[in-house]
């Protein structure tokens, strides 16, 4: 086997782990989950600010998204192998089923962000993570970064964190991992 086939092997194999975990913190899971989020943000004040929708078993970044003081977007899938883009969001916007189930603005403007909540399936302490296996989120950091300074914070469970990430070199290392418990700085 070669080493990208094992690489893709060895990723495939850690989501599987990742999500029965993930899915066993989100059933144990509390309703201050963002609180830690939600302060950390309040250092970002009047930045650009995108977060997620969570779907399934993702850690709901939406209490934190609407304390924001600033634009805040959700993130359009515009194509497969592209960047992802951003729609402006608020808690009173019209949502509606966008690509792979993720619900999307129904319409607005579209923002760029320079604070980025990245969702994922684990994380490490180095502050790599596994996400869907898309690409998305990295094509979308290394798009990103070189206009300028973002700042990537993944939002998870404590228990999502594992020893190591398995990672390729278009792997994108976020700024911090923030959780339940507190935030990791790599």
């Amino acid at each position: 086997m070669n080493a990208h086939a094992d690489l893709v092997e060895r990723k495939a194999l850690a989501r599987a782990e990742a999500l029965a975990r993930r899915k066993l913190a989100h059933a144990l899971r509390s309703d201050s989950a963002a609180r830690y989020l939600t302060e950390v943000l309040a250092d970002q004040t009047g930045k650009v600010l995108a977060g997620y929708v969570p779907m399934r078993t993702e850690i709901d970044c939406l209490p934190a998204m609407a304390a924001h003081s600033g634009l805040v977007g959700v993130p359009v899938i515009v194509g497969i192998g592209q960047a992802l883009r951003f729609r402006a969001w608020s808690p009173e916007t019209e949502m509606i089923p966008g690509d792979f189930g993720a619900m999307i603005p129904a319409d607005g403007g579209w923002v760029e962000p320079t604070v980025l909540i990245v969702p994922m399936l684990a994380f490490d302490s180095r502050g790599f993570r596994l996400g869907y296996g898309g690409g998305f989120y990295d094509r979308t950091l290394e798009a990103l970064r070189a206009r300028g300074p973002v700042t990537a914070i993944g939002f998870a469970y404590a228990d999502q964190q594992v020893d190591e990430v398995p990672i390729e070199p278009t792997d994108q290392r976020l700024d911090m991992v923030v959780t339940e418990r507190g935030v990791l700085r790599p």
